[in-house]
């Protein structure tokens, strides 16, 4: 083989990987924003729209199915009970993982390692096997049917993700910053406040994001712990055999949009972490 045919065939390998690379993205790109947009248009469409066939690529950008969704009993409490248990999920889950994702970070202590994989098998039992235990203990407590027991069932499925989150962030910060400011006087929770924190408030930010997110789209807990108040998804769920299609496809996209809307104005938050990440 000689030397020009050799470069020739890396140059053919070359360009194949790259039309595979961009194929691979374009498909990725394809899965996630084709979806999203055929909900956009359906949910911007009038019922009949909506309901006949073939459907159209573009919207009518009618809002006559928003306004049905707006109008349909009990579905903005659904709705400002999603808001308040996924708030509440944000606050609770960065208030217990930070903290321990600090304390795996800056602590040497026995049992370390398990301690880390038992937080990660906490995800391993699958939320329907502990339905039922869950809701006695709930209604012998009083919490059944509270945005605050749903919240606590929430912080619980996403305080593993901020804990991983957050050590790996803390690791990427040398512990030489917080010596220093010790040798400068500070005590360790002002040198954490105020070397630290602002260093780590990028990957805060994405936990926060993380937990909202999972407390926004999680289902099976709220139709269950939940009956006069339900969030947006279990409402949508119990009324998904009687509920119109264009009704349908408003709810999905109010599901969709602020999610999306809340990972786009953190974006700069997000790729931050990923620097704080790869140090």
């Amino acid at each position: 083989m000689t030397d020009a045919t050799a470069v020739g065939m890396s140059a053919d390998t070359r360009k194949s990987g790259r039309y595979l690379y961009i194929a691979s993205v374009a498909f990725l790109c394809a899965w996630v924003i084709v979806p999203i947009y055929f909900l956009l248009i359906n949910t911007l469409s009038s019922p009949e729209a909506v309901n006949s066939f073939p459907k159209s690529f573009v919207p009518e950008f009618d809002f006559s199915s928003l306004q049905f969704f707006a109008g349909f009993e009990g579905m903005l409490t659904a709705l400002k009970n999603s808001v308040i248990v996924a708030l509440m999920t944000m606050v609770m889950s960065i208030i217990i993982g930070a903290p321990a994702g600090y304390a795996l970070s800056r602590f040497e202590f026995p049992g370390k390692g398990l301690f880390r994989l038992l937080i990660l098998l906490t995800r391993a039992f699958p939320l329907p096997l502990l339905a039922l235990p869950l809701a006695v203990m709930f209604i012998q407590t009083g919490l059944d049917d509270t945005a605050f027991g749903l919240a606590l069932v929430h912080t619980t499925l996403a305080i593993p993700f901020a804990v991983l989150i957050t050590f790996s962030l803390f690791s990427g910060i040398p512990i030489e910053l917080e010596e220093a400011a010790w040798t400068l006087g500070c005590t360790r929770l002002t040198a954490f406040t105020k070397v630290v924190l602002p260093l780590i408030l990028p990957g805060i930010t994405a936990s926060a994001i993380f937990a909202f997110v999972i407390s926004w789209n999680e289902v099976f807990a709220a139709a269950v712990l939940t009956i006069e108040n339900r969030t947006l998804t279990a409402f949508l769920l119990q009324n998904l055999d009687t509920s119109p299609l264009h009704l349908k496809f408003a709810g999905g996209f109010i599901l969709v949009v602020p999610a999306l809307i809340f990972i786009f104005a953190v974006r700069k938050y997000l790729f931050a972490m990923w620097g704080i990440a790869n140090r």
